[in-house]
């Protein structure tokens, strides 16, 4: 199911489910109103200490669902910088390699091709599934590390181009090892049951108030609950910092390494 069906779903869900209820709740209500003799204009109106008491809860329960939001889409994007730091240092590796024999500079540029074919094709799925790497991409990954550690410089180009080649390799291993922290869901459990508990208290709260069932009346009550969900479904989007399903943000890799990835 993909992610833009299970929004569509708890929207309409949360709509119906409202505006069900509302319809439901009113009928007791205006029908202990007519036996009464009574009018509309005379019913019980909603107390303002319970107005300002939604109003409040309203905007705490925003408050707290804008952090949520806020939280995790900085940790997104901080996997996302991540993912770009190390297939960038990746690539340098394969430019700042132009000065060594072709040889070397071939199995150089293989080896590393083959890790990123691993890390998009392999890794990337169980990353984004189990919330962990793979073993064989960290061995290819030292693998690289050891085709130019064990390489020793032939001249001065070559000398100078060895130690940025191997800061380029740390900063990758740096980087890689910054993607398999970033890899688990960002909130905690009882943070969801907070949110999840606000929705429910902040809706039900539309209950309390004398709503109407003429269209203006349900369809702002609908629209609410809809928002509501929306926003809690953009959480929980946003909470896999990778995405829910397939391979999209390991874009980087698939543009700097269009050949390993298939891309090209």
């Amino acid at each position: 199911m993909s992610e833009w069906l299970v929004l569509a779903v708890v929207m309409a869900a949360a709509c119906a489910v409202v505006l069900v209820v509302t319809v439901l709740s009113q009928r007791a209500p205006r029908g202990a109103t007519a036996a009464a003799g009574l009018d509309d204009r005379e019913a019980p109106k909603t107390p303002d200490v319970l107005e300002y008491m939604v109003m409040m809860v309203g905007v705490v329960y925003a408050i707290v669902l804008g952090l949520a939001i806020a939280g995790v889409w900085e940790a997104r994007g901080a996997a996302q910088d991540a993912v770009r730091a190390e297939a960038q240092a990746l690539h340098e590796v394969t430019q700042r390699v132009q000065v060594y024999p072709a040889d070397f500079r071939d199995r150089l540029r293989a080896d590393i091709d083959t890790y990123v074919s691993e890390v998009v094709e392999a890794e990337w799925p169980r990353m984004v599934e189990h919330q962990e790497l793979s073993s064989r991409g960290t061995e290819l990954l030292a693998a690289v590390r050891s085709d130019i550690a064990e390489r020793e410089p032939k001249n001065e180009l070559e000398a100078q181009a060895y130690q940025p080649m191997l800061d380029q390799v740390a900063a990758a291993e740096d980087a890689r090892n910054a993607r398999a922290a970033g890899a688990g869901e960002t909130l905690p459990g009882i943070v969801w049951f907070g949110l999840i508990s606000g929705a429910v208290v902040t809706i039900g709260l539309i209950f309390t108030m004398q709503i109407g069932r003429s269209f203006r009346e349900l369809l702002l009550a609908g629209l609410f609950s809809a928002l509501i969900a929306f926003l809690l479904f953009l959480v929980w989007d946003f909470d896999a910092p990778f995405g829910r399903s397939g391979s999209e943000s390991a874009d980087a890799f698939r543009q700097l390494f269009p050949g390993a990835t298939g891309s090209g």
